[in-house]
């Protein structure tokens, strides 16, 4: 599957409360995706993870023009709005709490874009299919609050899934789960991209799930984020509680840790579960 994703000098600056100035949120952020495989946005928290995350993914508060200077290019052009190609899952999973768990996966067929694009049996098909693959084929029928955080996170993805998009933008996704239904989740990612590979970029501030997820691993600056560091991991996925150990792990997670503190001495925060 042909993709690639392109950030070129973003700047991104946003209007102080006080009317004084402006907040620059964002320094000359160029990243460039050009195949499918699960990259890792790393960062304390308020550093602009989101801010690029949402940017790649089209999303542009109402007001506030964004970026404020360079290009976020998707296949070579300029994305200015919401892309066909690019589905976002986050942190709240704004499952409608009124539609069923089968109307909620469903629910991007009802829009007008793709009522043209996909039939209604196709679209039934790949509801049934996404179902299946996130283990709620029994729930289908129940509402959202019947079902559990985690379950909940699953919907929640399987209507992004569900579109077959060619990027995946996920932001904090599994950040406010318990440890062992984050563990699952992140499980049924890896299942999941395995059987639908796509461009994934998932923001974490989780130095752990950024080194068990990963094929690329970038960590940004506190506020102005900055790309601070940019690697590769090539053990293979699901990785072991024992790989998590091993001394090429540990050196990745230190490099990670020791680079934050240079760039952002004593600000923001990073996690490491244990």
């Amino acid at each position: 599957m042909s993709v690639s994703l392109e950030l070129k000098d973003i700047v991104q600056e946003y209007p102080r409360p006080d009317g004084k100035g402006v907040t620059r949120v964002c320094d000359k952020i160029s990243l460039k995706f050009d195949q499918p495989g699960i990259n890792m946005l790393l960062g304390p928290s308020g550093c602009g993870k989101s801010t690029i995350l949402r940017m790649m993914g089209g999303v542009r508060p109402i007001g506030v023009r964004t970026p404020t200077t360079g290009t976020v290019l998707i296949d070579g052009k300029a994305c200015d709005g919401a892309h066909d190609d690019a589905a976002m899952v986050f942190q709240r999973y704004a499952n409608r709490p009124d539609l069923t768990v089968w109307d909620n996966v469903y629910f991007p067929f009802r829009m007008k874009l793709w009522k043209k694009k996909v039939s209604k049996a196709e679209a039934e098909k790949r509801v049934k299919e996404v179902l299946a693959a996130v283990g709620l084929p029994d729930k289908d029928d129940l509402l959202p609050a019947q079902l559990s955080g985690g379950q909940n996170q699953r919907v929640a993805l399987a209507r992004a899934l569900v579109l077959r998009p060619r990027i995946l933008l996920m932001d904090e996704p599994f950040s406010a789960l318990d440890a062992q239904i984050r563990q699952e989740m992140q499980q049924l990612l890896v299942k999941l991209h395995e059987m639908q590979p796509c461009l994934v970029v998932f923001v974490t501030h989780d130095v752990t799930e950024a080194l068990t997820l990963g094929d690329r691993v970038i960590t940004l600056s506190t506020q102005p984020a900055r790309v601070a560091d940019d690697f590769q991991i090539t053990e293979p996925r699901p990785r072991s509680g024992i790989w998590a150990r091993s001394t090429e792990a540990v050196k990745m997670e230190e490099r990670i840790l020791n680079l934050l503190h240079a760039a952002s001495p004593g600000m923001g925060q990073v996690r490491v579960t244990v």
